[in-house]
């Protein structure tokens, strides 16, 4: 009788669980309620020889990412001619969780028959089938009828079964890939791993134990062979969705999940679901048969089965369970390419960096790649491509040297076929060095010593560049950095801030090539370059354009001497404010002022006297206090502006200026601090051409406070800031305590918060022996003198000439 079917969650295999390197797929049933740590694939199994026909071409498994409705396979056993136990080897398609197969889906051959065609199984794969899934059955009579009943009665266990053992396969194939590079490292240069190791993981989608690679180099590659649980697969299975879907450890929705057969279309799990699969065989094993999970080892047309457990002969027998490719359209893997610039061709082995699928160093389902490149004069060449983990893409692999036309940007295209379809990859620019000369890109700069200058090369293959030197006379000839921009150009900047005037040489070397190509330049000594100065009528200021004003010590214009007061960079030009001292006119349109340089040269610079900009003057203004909060106080004394309140001002044109709607008023604190610009609709209004008014709410600029000033702007041109009135911050009283009259002299206490606000407090108008508040105070309560006429008087920090008069209690009798 079989045994009761244990309870199997499959729910549990949709969440991402951590894999570490040797796990298994597969676990010995355990007695219910009991679970033991999974045991690694490392036992050999049987092999099989399995090769796939689709139309008038044949492919040996290892080629085939995925079946086809109309396939036709050769499944035949590939044991040893000593074989002493017998193996029926069946094979099930499936369609589906909840859709049975129909018995005629299942088949079976007896591996140790004669003839070929009694071992070994010919198949179609039939229409409406989506995974297959092969079983090597020990000789038992009538076990085939057993293990069919499993697949027809519970089909979507199969169905998640299949998937999982193909993903398991797969993942074991990028491992092995790993394995097999740093042995081959270490048995060639082992000073290398450290360089290596990274390199293959980022290429296989894996994540390293970095403490390998800190160890001494011999014991390096040990580290990485022999802890294989410290190695972790960089994908869903070793971190959270979240973690690998924001870019860490690796790229998990290009890399892994790039093609259905590598994640299922989403996130497959690993290894970590032994318990469930154990539980999920467990449910069909019956006092003849139990069944274990192999993970396959693909090469050419074979298929080399690995357990986790050893196989029993011995009732119950052990059922192998063997994962074939998905039922579906091949869905290759969208390569990228990993260059960010043009690549150099110019010596042998290049690679073509690609990201996007690390099944194609630890798989052979693309096969055939090549790249076809382009010359500029349209001729056409082929390369055979070696996908290279430890490199990080394909190496192109030329017999011999390339034709001559191939010199300079060449455009490169790669493909191939996955399976059995055409597979196309990235496009890339090569380069290879030609015999064009290295010219400065457009109008040649000025350069001048005593700073560094910018320079552009242009030449025909700047990322074959192998170095870049500047010389001048007989000195040591200088390394300097470059930047590839473009296809065809160098950027460089060069260090001419100890160089002397003169004839200097830019070497430019190619890789593979012994002479470099110069290029002559010259380098001058700084000069200024004035472009003039303006001046708008009635300032007592100018502003000069040009380059190195720096040198400019002083300027005679109408009989006036104008120094320097700030010197601005914007881009290539050099923006000099210069103020008038002394009494003196401005002279008429035309005229020229004499420069007098700080070594000692005078030029003459034109002068332009602009129209005067706009002026206004301070007309009105009013403050509105906002509601008090505490106890109620009166704010007296200078003009303020408390900032819970409002100002509304006005401003009258001045000097022939008449105001527009497109004006706007500016005002800032006065060490520039904070500003706020006010627009029509804004906080602006225009009364007419002569008066404008404005409403400012204080809030606007922040947690500001002292002095405000205020000007007009109008376009790029503003007038003079003028005093407005100073900003203040209020403390907040909240009650005030005196004591009877009796005990007069004790005074009375302040209650309230930003005490610190206050500056002193006194107890009549006329600020008598104040109460000083320290700087920096952080209590709640002050003892201030009693009042002599019912008030007390604050003094505000902001605002020394401001006060704050609050009606204090009358004293108890």
């Amino acid at each position: 009788m079989p045994q009761p079917s244990a309870p199997i969650q499959i729910a549990r295999l949709r969440q991402p669980i951590g894999l570490l390197i040797g796990t298994a797929l597969g676990a010995a049933l355990l007695t219910p309620g009991l679970a033991a740590e999974p045991a690694p694939f490392e036992l050999t199994g049987p092999d099989l020889k399995v090769s796939v026909t689709r139309g008038t071409a044949s492919l040996p498994i290892s080629q085939v990412p995925s079946l086809r409705a109309g396939d036709k396979l050769l499944i035949e056993p590939n044991l040893p001619k000593e074989q002493g136990a017998n193996f029926v080897l069946m094979s099930a398609f499936l369609r589906g969780a909840t859709n049975p197969p129909p018995k005629d889906w299942i088949d079976s051959a007896e591996t140790w028959k004669k003839k070929d065609k009694d071992r070994r199984l010919a198949l179609t794969v039939p229409d409406g089938a989506r995974q297959m899934v092969l079983f090597l059955v020990p000789e038992t009579g009538g076990g085939e009828g057993t293990v069919s009943d499993a697949v027809r009665g519970k089909p979507g266990e199969f169905v998640r079964a299949t998937q999982e053992l193909n993903q398991a396969s797969l993942d074991r194939s990028r491992l092995d890939a790993f394995m097999t590079a740093i042995r081959t490292q270490e048995n060639s240069h082992p000073e290398f791993l450290r360089s290596v190791a990274p390199a293959l993981a980022r290429s296989l989608s894996m994540k390293l134990n970095e403490d390998c690679l800190s160890k001494v180099i011999e014991l390096q590659a040990a580290c990485l062979l022999e802890n294989k649980d410290q190695l972790v697969l960089a994908d869903v299975h070793s971190s959270s969705i979240a973690e690998t879907l924001s870019g860490t450890p690796t790229d998990l929705a290009l890399q892994l999940a790039s093609t259905r057969e590598a994640g299922y279309g989403y996130y497959s799990p690993y290894i970590g679901v032994v318990r469930d699969l154990a539980r999920m065989f467990g449910a069909f094993s019956s006092p003849s048969f139990e069944y274990l999970p192999t993970v396959s080892l693909r090469r050419d047309d074979n298929i080399g089965l690995m357990l986790n457990k050893a196989p029993s002969f011995a009732k119950p027998k052990s059922v192998m369970v063997v994962g074939m490719p998905s039922i579906e359209a091949d869905s290759p893997p969208r390569l990228r390419s990993g260059a960010q610039a043009p690549i150099c061709a110019a010596l042998p082995g290049t690679v073509l960096p690609v990201e996007g699928a690390p099944l194609i160093y630890s798989t052979s389902y693309a096969r055939g790649m090549t790249v076809q490149l382009k010359a500029a004069s349209g001729q056409a060449i082929e390369y055979p491509l070696e996908a290279r983990a430890d490199r990080g893409g394909y190496v192109i692999r030329a017999d011999g040297p390339w034709p001559a036309d191939f010199r300079g940007s060449i455009e490169a295209h790669v493909y191939g076929q996955w399976g059995f379809d055409r597979f196309e990859g990235p496009d890339y620019i090569l380069q290879r060095p030609d015999d064009a000369a290295w010219q400065v890109k457009g109008e040649a700069p000025t350069l001048v010593v005593g700073r560094d200058n910018g320079l552009t090369l242009t030449g025909g293959a700047p990322a074959c560049v192998e170095s870049v030197t500047l010389r001048q006379g007989n000195a040591a000839p200088q390394a300097i950095g470059w930047k590839v921009q473009g296809r065809d150009a160098l950027d460089l900047t060069l260090p001419l801030a100890d160089r002397r005037a003169g004839p200097v040489t830019v070497d430019v070397k190619y890789q593979g090539v012994a002479k470099p190509f110069s290029v002559a330049l010259r380098a001058y000594a700084p000069a200024s370059k004035l472009d003039g100065l303006t001046v708008h009528q009635g300032d007592a200021w100018g502003e000069m354009t040009g380059q190195r004003l720096d040198q400019v010590a002083s300027v005679d214009l109408g009989g006036r001497s104008w120094k320097p007061d700030g010197l601005t960079r914007d881009g290539s030009v050099d923006r000099l404010r210069l103020t008038a001292a002394g009494e003196g006119g401005v002279p008429a349109e035309g005229a020229s002022a004499r420069v007098q340089l700080e070594d000692g040269r005078t030029v003459s610079v034109p002068v332009t006297i602009a129209p005067a900009r706009p002026r206004v003057t301070l007309l009105n203004k009013s403050v509105t206090p906002a509601a008090a909060t505490g106890l109620p106080v009166t704010l007296g004394g200078s003009d303020v502006l408390p900032n819970n309140g409002r100002l509304v001002f006005s401003v009258q044109a001045q000097d022939g200026t008449k105001l527009a709607m497109t004006d706007a008023i500016e005002v800032a604190t006065q060490d520039g601090g904070a500003s706020v610009r006010l627009t029509a609709g804004s906080g602006l209004q225009l009364q007419g051409p002569q008066v404008m008014v404005a409403t400012l709410d204080p809030t606007a600029l922040g947690p500001a406070f002292g002095p405000l000033q205020f000007r007009i702007v109008r376009g790029r041109e503003q007038g003079d800031w003028q005093p407005l009135m100073p900003l203040a911050r209020l403390p907040r009283i909240e009650a005030v305590d005196c004591a009877g009259k009796e005990q007069k002299d004790q005074g009375c206490t302040i209650k309230g918060r930003d005490l610190f606000l206050v500056d002193a407090v006194a107890g009549n108008p006329a600020f008598d022996q104040p109460a000083p508040v320290a700087q920096g105070f952080t209590g709640s309560t002050l003892t201030v003198p009693a009042p002599t006429d019912g008030k007390l008087y604050v003094r505000l920090r902001d605002a020394q000439g401001a006060m704050l008069v609050v009606q204090a209690p009358s004293p108890a009798a």
